[in-house]
């Protein structure tokens, strides 16, 4: 039977690589299993292969949505954030942006444990340049120099990927939003302060 005449939900693309998204926060690479995510998506392996040539493919494109997702699509809000340009104030939404999601992220701590996986080690390398370089960036607009932005930079993803740990642990309650937001501000004031 072939896709257009199947019974099955038509699934899309991003369907496929949002589902192999979530197996890979689950269990790694081995997790991808094409027959067991057409049967958590309710449909047939036929469907896969409407869309994807191989497994390989649907782990790539599962590593692209959460690139586009987590790291491009983010940069994108908080550029765009109230027309505001003004660099403090985009590093703090960022900063607030990425710490509420990471209350609900069941997939960056998983992948950045497969850093030696070969399927995931790229992925990881471009979306953690494009992070540094982009907050460094703004580093370089507050006035440091590119060493120091840099550096400053370096730092803040480092408390970034703190914060995941310490909010999957409970240490950081996600749901106690006044805290966690004191201590956002806190964190984010000390990473702004000026060198020296």
């Amino acid at each position: 039977m072939s896709p257009t005449t199947s019974t099955s939900p038509r699934l899309d693309q991003d369907a496929w690589a949002r589902a192999a998204l979530v197996a890979l926060g689950r269990g790694g690479t081995a997790a991808v299993a094409v027959e067991a995510l057409a049967r958590e998506l309710g449909v047939t392996k036929g469907s896969f292969y409407w869309h994807f040539g191989s497994r390989d493919e649907l782990i790539d494109a599962a590593l692209a949505l959460w690139e586009r997702e987590h790291t491009v699509d983010v940069i994108a809000e908080v550029d765009a954030g109230s027309g505001e340009r003004d660099p403090a104030a985009r590093l703090r939404r960022l900063f607030e942006a990425i710490v509420g999601h990471a209350a609900v992220d069941q997939v960056e701590l998983p992948l950045l444990a497969l850093s030696d996986d070969e399927r995931v080690a790229p992925a990881l390398q471009r979306v953690t340049e494009r992070r540094v370089d982009y907050v460094a960036g703004v580093y370089g607009e507050l006035g440091f120099g590119a060493e120091q932005a840099r550096d400053r930079a370096v730092l803040a993803y480092a408390a970034y990927l703190g914060h995941l740990q310490l909010i999957r642990t409970g240490l950081l309650p996600a749901h106690d939003e006044q805290r966690l937001q004191r201590h956002l501000d806190a964190v984010v004031d000390t990473l702004l302060a000026p060198a020296g």
